[in-house]
């Protein structure tokens, strides 16, 4: 390399949490370009220029907004990191979700993979969908888990209430995918506890929650990040009775709060919620409503328990020390 400080071009289509978080980690030890691609209509010549002005191109998830950038990073003999794990390695045709399923989406994604020096994923299960839905071999995945930040450290506490809280943006997706229709049926058996959906609206699947949802249900929209940490705190129950999941910050997230988790056995959710969490063994409204009455009941030293598993396990510093070699090691190899 020509300079000390390495400049990375950083490409992806929404500031999310863990995209912002890793963009920070790169920030620490490289001189980081934000190349945030929302659209398909991409200036090429801008775009090449870019590329042949940095070092390294670091993109998150194989898609349309990664494709051209890893593209150029290979025509111009440039190394390239690139984090897959989501919908871009998804095959669930049944709730039409997943880059995998076929088509121009499905073969645009691998040829992104394809063209990534080193890929990263989030999950080993994400690493194996990677090696069942894309043909990517494991050995060329490295698995990084995500660093979750602690802004509970410090805070007071606020008393536990009797309260559910599930996680995400309200979209017609996520009703099946993150499992936010069966919470709110499953709230219908259990009248007499407080259930909170906290996410964004997306699409008209809020008003359909609305018409389905009985007395006890709170669709909150939008919220500051200080109201979520509130939610987290004064909920006794965490759902994400998902089924599929490349991670889930949110669940991490919950119980770093000291929340009792709720959860399906799909994805990478065993990996994150261990096994302390209650179960439940489908989306059925029945079967989720009976663990979450478990989960009320769970003692005192289950919180600190899911608490102490993220706190150990999915550190800030081995997120960053992982990028920091990932980065390091790719550039050498491309000196």
């Amino acid at each position: 390399m020509s300079r000390d400080i390495p400049r990375v071009l950083f490409v992806h289509n929404a500031a999310t949490t863990f995209v912002e978080l890793d963009k920070q980690m790169l920030s620490t030890f490289c001189k980081v370009t934000d190349c945030e691609l929302r659209s398909r209509r991409i200036a090429p010549l801008a775009l090449w220029s870019s590329v042949l002005s940095h070092d390294l191109v670091f993109g998150w998830f194989a898609s349309w907004h990664t494709f051209l950038p890893l593209l150029f990073a290979r025509l111009l003999g440039k190394p390239s990191v690139l984090v897959i794990g989501g919908y871009d390695l998804a095959n669930l045709p049944a709730i039409g979700y997943g880059h995998q399923r076929g088509g121009l989406a499905k073969w645009l994604s691998r040829a992104t993979m394809g063209l990534a020096t080193r890929l990263i994923t989030n999950s080993r299960y994400s690493q194996q969908e990677a090696r069942i839905n894309a043909g990517i071999p494991p050995d060329r995945v490295t698995v990084l888990y995500h660093g979750i930040p602690d802004p509970f450290s410090g805070l007071a506490a606020l008393p536990r209430e009797p309260l559910v809280l599930t996680v995400g943006n309200v979209s017609r997706a996520n009703l099946q995918r993150k499992g936010l229709e069966a919470f709110v049926r499953a709230a219908a058996l259990l009248p007499e506890i407080a259930f909170v959906v906290a996410g964004r609206r997306a699409d008209d699947a809020f008003e359909y929650l609305k018409s389905i949802a009985t007395a006890n249900v709170t669709i909150t929209g939008l919220i500051s990040e200080a109201e979520l940490i509130r939610c987290y705190q004064r909920a006794s129950v965490y759902v994400q009775v998902s089924q599929h999941e490349g991670f889930g910050m949110s669940l991490a997230e919950a119980m770093l709060a000291g929340c009792i988790p709720v959860v399906t056995g799909e994805g990478a959710i065993p990996e994150v919620a261990g096994k302390n969490a209650i179960f439940a063994a489908s989306q059925d409204p029945a079967t989720v409503a009976a663990a979450i009455r478990q989960a009320l009941a769970a003692p005192e030293k289950d919180r600190a328990e899911a608490r102490d598993r993220i706190a150990l396990h999915f550190t800030l510093d081995q997120r960053r020390d992982g990028l920091e070699s990932i980065v390091h090691s790719t550039l050498a190899g491309a000196q």
